[in-house]
């Protein structure tokens, strides 16, 4: 079939986006589902710094490339194999979805699949291969597996967590990538317990989770950490304890003093070198830095050996919030139809896909939290 996606064929475009279109929405084909794959209604696909670091060049996908790993929306085919979906079924999209069989599957951590890095490194599907062409024919590569800054998309069966109809299908996008990170990264990777004193620096979609995981979770004290006084604000109302802006030049000792030595867990979701060096420094003996952030390929984070050892302190990478997605999107989803987690309040605005390229703009510059593309209405 045929649709509109937007197509990034280069990176390293000059700011503003806006001028230079990295991003140029064109006619794509759409091969049909495999047997373990589906064809999907895009509903809505959130605007995140993992998009904005392929198009900026930071972190190198292959060209050209349908972008969009946060996603959702409406099932409208199923591949021949597949017995437990349905057409009309509300999903949420999940950007690694797991082969089931490598040593990470079988030892029940399948955010970290072989399979899945793999094929996604090429810009194919699980099964091998892409399912999308550009008007000349040409192959081009899926984002994640998911590619949903398009009308339409083809994915793997296990890139697919059925929601319940009751959600906002559009606003669900942010499971998919925003929630799992930042509240899992707390929750998963760190283990946060109750009466935990926890530190989140990084205040985008993904910190604001953490902030939201970690109220969950029962932390005692929840530090927010940013530039930005708006988020600073919104953090609080989320359920932070105590903000601090970034620009402090005694941000430690800020940390320190509040805390009686140092944070539990430092969840660094900024995804620079700064804010991870911050984080180490604000954790106490025994603590941890937790980071999910992406900074550029090749930048370096360093400490001292001896620290690191006598005050046995830990740094953890956290990948997609060490998520069993299958199992977590729906507890989220829960908590936030309790009204524990409102990650509606994350949603500046909705846009369609002539607005894409204006809208990385804006999330270049720090203006916004997260924005949701919404390629066709749902009720």
């Amino acid at each position: 079939m045929k649709c509109r996606a937007a197509l990034l064929r280069t990176t390293g475009a000059e700011k503003p986006y806006a001028e230079s279109q990295p991003l140029s929405i064109e006619e794509i084909e759409l091969d049909p589902p495999g047997p373990n794959e589906v064809l999907v209604k895009i509903a809505g696909a959130g605007l995140c710094h993992s998009d904005l670091s392929v198009i900026n060049g930071s972190r190198a996908r292959p060209l050209p490339i349908v972008l969009g790993h946060e996603g959702s929306g409406e099932i409208v085919e199923v591949g021949s194999a597949i017995t437990d979906l349905k057409e009309g079924d509300h999903t949420v999209f999940q950007f690694s979805a797991a082969c089931g069989r490598c040593v990470r599957c079988l030892e029940g951590r399948p955010q970290n699949c072989f399979t899945a890095a793999t094929q996604g490194s090429k810009g194919e599907l699980l099964g091998g291969g892409s399912r999308i062409r550009d008007a000349d024919g040409n192959m081009v590569g899926h984002h994640s597996g998911i590619s949903c800054m398009a009308e339409y998309a083809v994915m793997d069966r296990g890139s697919i967590i059925v929601v319940d109809k009751s959600v906002p299908l559009a606003d669900a996008a942010l499971f998919g990538c925003a929630v799992m990170t930042g509240a899992g990264a707390v929750i998963n990777t760190a283990r946060v317990r109750t009466g935990d004193k926890v530190a989140v620096l990084g205040l985008g979609g993904v910190g604001l989770n953490g902030v939201m995981g970690a109220k969950l979770a029962g932390a005692g004290a929840i530090i927010a950490i940013d530039t930005d006084a708006r988020k600073l604000e919104l953090a609080e109302e989320l359920g932070a304890t105590h903000v601090i802006n970034g620009t402090d030049n005694d941000v430690v000792e800020q940390v320190k003093d509040l805390t009686g030595g140092g944070v539990d867990f430092a969840v660094e979701l900024a995804g620079t070198i700064p804010a991870i060096e911050t984080a180490y420094a604000i954790i106490a003996r025994g603590g941890a830095v937790v980071t999910a952030g992406l900074s550029p390929v090749g930048a370096q984070f360093s400490f001292e050996h001896a620290d690191l050892v006598s005050n046995e302190k830990s740094v953890l990478g956290s990948y997609m919030g060490s998520c069993v997605p299958v199992r977590d999107i729906p507890r989220f989803i829960h908590a936030f139809q309790r009204g524990d987690m409102p990650v509606d309040r994350l949603i500046d605005r909705h846009i369609g896909l002539d607005e894409l390229n204006h809208g990385f703009d804006l999330l270049d510059r720090g203006e916004t939290v997260r924005q949701i593309l919404t390629p066709h209405e749902f009720n």
